[in-house]
């Protein structure tokens, strides 16, 4: 008798083996490329550990986890996702106000939050995110990280400056010789010869906390699991959640853009949460995706694979664990210099140019300086995209409002008159719709045409029921003609409905 399940050679036909397991060229790409990755991402996540205000290991084991988990639940292969600046200021505080144990709880939750809203589908909401928004997004993110490196730039040893200088200038030239190497990595390690070998007392990474020296290991927050803990994590777990949610749809999408291939962003969606799940039992500080890491993968390196980014995350334990005390002797002064970089490079000079902002409209002027506005103020990237993405309603609501047209065209017997509405109807355009009709001069039969219009929300019916009314309290009738399908639908199921009336 024969079965009709699969043999396991039929199943092994179905399979699709990664193309570095066939290629050799695409393996040692993919190879190289994490280990890059790997060696840019060690100045970066113990600045952002700093930023948190947390030990450098904190952040070098969130890379980690981040990193090896997001290789295989992610939805966009070949992008970075690990510590990173936007999530770090988004914890800063509950760090610093409840503890470390009150952050690393905050971490789980905030991925159990990104898992469900996930699963709900929230990457599809981004699409209703302004551009302006996210240049606000950008720009504000740029200058948080700038004013977090402001405090290792005061009550400092003189020499700290120079080598800033210095690491500045080998970040802008060395690229000129070449990008094989990230230019971070060069200007950290020739300043950290030069302060060793000249015996140059200025603040290190050592200074900040010790790097360490084996895996983590998982365990649980060490936090009291009551509702006042829940309460007191619950707002920051939102807030990084939603950051970490869009700085990953939106890396996805610009890796998306230069591959030309078609990522699933409600599978990274939830790969986030379960990075940061997985994070949080380790210990790390959370993370999400990094754009500056994942362009040196896809762009500089030539990675298109999960293998790249799951070996930025391996290589980046190995060159810690083994690698330490050196790593140790690194001076703040480069990682100072590093993040102003990064500061300098997320910034959208071009959103500010006088030649942009002259042609640029008002409106999305406005929504960009808000957003800006609102994160800097809070320290909150979060209630700066909200707050700016309300704002944008509003000014969109306000210049379409009056998109909405009447024009009256007369019989020549003066039996009846024909109203033409052209545009747009929603609560907005609406709103005045009522007083465009002539209701005491116009004949007794009235025709309103909306053929060239379309009816979008209850506001809208409303506004023609209140015509209707006003002609009928002086005895005309009103015709409403050329409706489209939709508003057709949606005019029966309310007309009538909306006032208080029996």
């Amino acid at each position: 008798m024969s079965s009709s399940a699969p043999s396991p050679a039929a199943r092994l036909r179905g399979f699709r083996r990664p193309t570095w397991l066939s290629d050799p060229k695409v393996l040692r790409t993919e190879v190289l490329a994490g280990l890059v990755v790997a060696l840019a991402l060690i100045p970066e996540a113990i600045s952002f550990s700093i930023i948190a205000g947390v030990d450098p290991a904190i952040g070098l084991f969130a890379s980690f986890t981040m990193a090896v988990t997001i290789a295989a639940v992610g939805g966009r292969p070949a992008m970075i996702s690990a510590a990173t600046g936007a999530v770090a200021l988004v914890i800063a505080p509950l760090n610093r106000e409840h503890g470390f144990g009150h952050l690393v709880a905050a971490v789980i939750l905030a991925g159990v939050v990104q898992i469900v809203l996930g699963a709900l589908g929230v990457a599809k909401l981004m699409r209703f995110v302004p551009r302006s928004v996210m240049v606000g997004f950008v720009n504000s993110l740029a200058i948080l990280i700038f004013m977090a490196q402001v405090p290792e730039l005061t009550g400092v040893p003189w020499p700290v400056y120079p080598l800033i200088a210095a690491g500045l200038a080998l970040m802008v030239f060395f690229p000129k010789v070449t990008s094989v190497v990230p230019a971070p990595l060069v200007s950290i390690v020739i300043l950290t010869v030069i302060t060793v070998a000249a015996g140059i007392a200025v603040p290190t990474v050592g200074d900040k906390g010790e790097l360490p020296s084996s895996l983590p290991v998982p365990g649980l927050p060490d936090v009291p699991f009551t509702m006042d803990t829940l309460t007191t994590v619950a707002p920051y777990a939102l807030a990084m959640a939603l950051v970490g949610l869009m700085e990953s749809l939106m890396t996805a999408k610009l890796v998306d853009d230069i591959t030309d291939t078609h990522s699933s962003k409600t599978r990274e969606s939830v790969g986030q949460g379960v990075a940061n799940i997985v994070t949080g039992f380790f210990g790390g500080m959370g993370g999400c995706a990094m754009i500056g890491q994942t362009m040196i993968n896809v762009r500089v390196s030539g990675a298109r694979t999960r293998l790249s980014t799951f070996l930025a995350g391996a290589f980046l334990m190995v060159l810690c664990v083994v690698f330490g005390p050196v790593v140790s002797d690194i001076p703040m002064a480069a990682l100072v210099a590093v993040m102003v970089m990064v500061s300098v490079g997320t910034f959208d000079w071009h959103s500010v140019a006088p030649k942009t902002l002259k042609r640029m409209p008002a409106g999305e002027i406005t929504v960009m300086v808000v957003t800006v506005v609102c994160v800097v103020a809070t320290h909150n990237l979060a209630i700066g995209v909200v707050v700016g993405s309300l704002t944008a309603t509003v000014v969109f609501a306000k210049r379409v409002a009056h998109l909405a047209e009447v024009t009256a065209v007369p019989d020549p017997g003066g039996a009846s008159v024909v109203y033409r509405v052209t545009g747009e109807l929603f609560f907005a355009s609406s709103n005045d719709l009522v007083g465009r009709f002539r209701y005491a001069t116009d004949p007794a039969k009235v025709v309103v045409d909306l053929s060239a219009a379309h009816i979008w929300d209850a506001s809208s019916v409303a506004a023609l029921d209140a015509v209707e009314a006003k002609y009928a309290q002086r005895g005309k009738s009103v015709e409403i003609i050329g409706l489209n399908e939709s508003s057709a639908r949606l005019h029966r199921a309310l007309s009538g409905e909306l006032t208080g009336g029996s």
